[in-house]
């Protein structure tokens, strides 16, 4: 069976079991988010001999844990999770350490530029990467209201220590009456510098040094993520979830070139329940357009850097200097308008989670749009006590047009992994990787590409 075929076959399995328990479930008229009665609002782990966590306690409200807890959560839990006490402050971080074993090669044609042939691939052999680290400070200010910081410790792309992302959550109305009381039952709002809430492709990935979300080594070939400034509101009931955005549309605040730069708007509508104790679904559409920006960057905007190390890129690459190995950057850098559907199913320990995503953009010198299309097909089964042990596989392909590229170009990957939680703040996994390029013109050094092989990795989140 051809692969294309396979995600299909499995998309529409999916989609059609969300429609069937969507309707079941609206019928049934069960109350909250499957987020309200996930682990998430528990205050510790499974205890040892000895009666002690292997979780610390929660202590800031509407959370989403940065250990196995945090698995399949999307949006924040528009639960409290824990008692408002007074002020708190609280830190947390992950780290995370791979072994690359992976080959590459290309059939391009040698190019040399000031005497060397830059369509020559950097020899690569098996190895451990540097690892990566985060830091996570998050302040308890008031009922409902908490402050998010996320710094990057070290990163592929930069050594030294910088700010990710950095906003105020509001749940709770810190002015009580009864309307405000009322709704705030429903309306979260968020504001400042955030992961713009495009897809749900960005709720499971590794971002930097936190892995333990993702059951792959790798993200999306065509990886959707970017911080920038701004607001959201979201309006959650019975299971049905409605969200709003407005930002600056780029990764860094700006009040030059005025006339180059737009607002970004982001919408989702979804639907995300635990149908039975077995099965949860969940349904969401995406949307993000921005008219005009001086560096648009919301397939950019990973600034960590990919998990797969010099793959693809010449001999003059450096770790730094060429962090996207192995990553598609369609260039939209000036107008932007794409959509994602994706749909999830959970039933027992077995993960369905699909991604459909279209784009359309140019940067400022192009007279007419190019466009991309992205499908992923992800089958993860978690398994063993409490889901300890988890194997899973994944298909993901993106076609479109690259600026400067005469005809349409197609990427594709396969992905095979297994991995064990050693504790629910400890894990190791394992996968093993195939990519493809194809009708990338002979002239440039993707032309019938190819890279392979195996990675490991381990992550420590808490």
């Amino acid at each position: 069976m051809k692969p294309d075929t396979m995600f299909w076959l499995v998309s529409a399995t999916v989609l059609l079991s969300a429609a069937a328990a969507a309707g079941q479930q609206i019928a049934s008229n069960q109350p909250a988010l499957p987020n309200d009665s996930t682990p998430a609002a528990t205050t510790s782990g499974k205890s040892t001999g000895s009666g002690a966590s292997t979780l610390r306690t929660i202590n800031i409200q509407y959370f989403r844990p940065t250990d196995k807890r945090g698995i399949d959560m999307f949006e924040t839990p528009k639960v409290a999770g824990a008692p408002f006490t007074g002020f708190k402050l609280d830190f947390g971080g992950a780290f995370t350490q791979q072994f690359q074993a992976l080959r590459d090669r290309n059939t391009a044609a040698p190019r040399i530029v000031d005497s060397v042939n830059v369509n020559q691939l950097m020899p690569i052999g098996s190895g451990f990467n540097n690892s990566t680290a985060n830091l996570y400070l998050n302040a308890q200010l008031a009922p409902g209201i908490r402050v998010a910081l996320t710094s990057y410790l070290s990163s592929r792309h930069h050594n030294e220590t910088w700010v990710k992302d950095g906003y105020l959550l509001i749940d709770e109305s810190p002015i009580h009456s009864d309307l405000l009381d009322g709704l705030m039952q429903f309306v979260t709002v968020r504001v400042g510098q955030f992961e713009v809430n495009y897809g749900d492709a960005h709720f499971r990935r590794s971002d930097n040094g936190n892995a333990l979300y993702n059951p792959f080594v790798g993200n999306l070939i065509l990886d959707a993520l970017t911080t920038e400034i701004g607001g959201e509101v979201y309006v959650r009931a019975n299971g049905f979830m409605a969200m709003g955005s407005v930002t600056n549309g780029e990764s860094h605040g700006l009040v030059t070139q005025p006339s180059s730069k737009s607002p970004a708007f982001i919408g989702k509508l979804g639907f995300d329940r635990q149908v039975n104790p077995d099965l949860r679904v969940r349904l969401t559409g995406s949307a993000f357009t921005q008219q005009r920006s001086s560096n648009q960057t919301l397939y950019a905007g990973d600034r960590a850097g990919s998990r797969y190390y010099f793959v693809m890129e010449n001999t003059n690459a450096t770790e730094s200097g060429n962090f996207t190995s192995g990553l598609i950057n369609p260039g939209f850098g000036s107008k932007l308008t794409s959509f994602m559907v994706n749909p999830f199913v959970k039933y027992r320990g077995l993960e369905l989670f699909g991604v459909a995503e279209h784009a359309s953009g140019r940067t400022a010198t192009e007279t007419s749009n190019r466009t991309w299309t992205q499908y992923d097909g992800d089958v993860v089964y978690r398994f063993l006590n409490d889901e300890k042990l988890f194997v899973g596989g994944r298909y993901n392909v993106a076609r479109g047009e690259l600026l400067g590229l005469a005809s349409p170009v197609k990427v594709d990957r396969s992905e095979l992994s297994a991995g064990w939680f050693l504790t629910g703040n400890v894990m190791l996994k394992g996968e093993y990787v195939s990519q493809w390029y194809h009708d990338f013109p002979v002239t440039d050094i993707r032309n019938g590409g190819r890279f392979n092989g195996f990675m490991m990795e381990g992550v420590v989140a808490f």
